[in-house]
């Protein structure tokens, strides 16, 4: 049975609006100390020491693509893009981060990072659904396979290229 309809769409306006919102606090911890986080100059340290220069720049893309990747997802708005941040992000985390420690989050390692990639991959695909502003503003040509497909491409492109292009000297 094809999942279609109503249900289909609230499903999907479910799992944006959690995933994308919770996403995007992250984010907001980055670049204002909100909710715990270490703000700029914090976030900014810690980039350095994972080989990212002075770490400002790091902590301002990573900021940003997590508040607006979240709140693109949450809304539905300009999905692909918002799922290309989301992936992005998680990818270089996925990397830099995680990928020596195994799959396991309890061993810090990347299993969670996979998971929001596949949720931001899913939603690409799929579509945002109808209760979106996507729906809402007739821009349903960004929805589907194709446009999906480039949200992953691009997404885990960038997120490989920002992960290879730091210093690992530093780190």
């Amino acid at each position: 049975m094809e999942l279609t309809g109503p249900a289909a769409d609230l499903g999907l306006l479910v799992l944006r609006v959690l995933v994308g919102v919770t996403f995007s606090l992250h984010g907001f911890q980055k670049l204002f100390g909100w909710f715990g986080g270490g703000g700029l100059t914090g976030t900014a340290r810690w980039f350095a020491s994972l080989g990212f220069g002075d770490g400002r720049v790091a902590a301002v893309m990573a900021g940003l693509s997590e508040v607006g990747g979240g709140l693109g997802l949450a809304l539905g708005l300009l999905t692909p893009f918002a799922a290309a941040a989301m992936i992005g992000t998680m990818t270089t985390a996925a990397l830099v981060n995680r990928a020596s420690k195994g799959f396991w989050s309890a061993d810090n390692g990347w299993e969670l990072n996979g998971y929001l990639i596949v949720v931001a991959a899913t939603v690409a695909l799929a579509g945002p659904g109808a209760y979106s502003l996507d729906a809402l503003l007739g821009l349903e040509a960004l929805s589907g396979p194709l446009p999906g497909l480039a949200a992953i491409v691009v997404g885990i492109g960038l997120g490989t290229l920002r992960w290879r292009t730091r210093d690992t000297s530093a780190s």
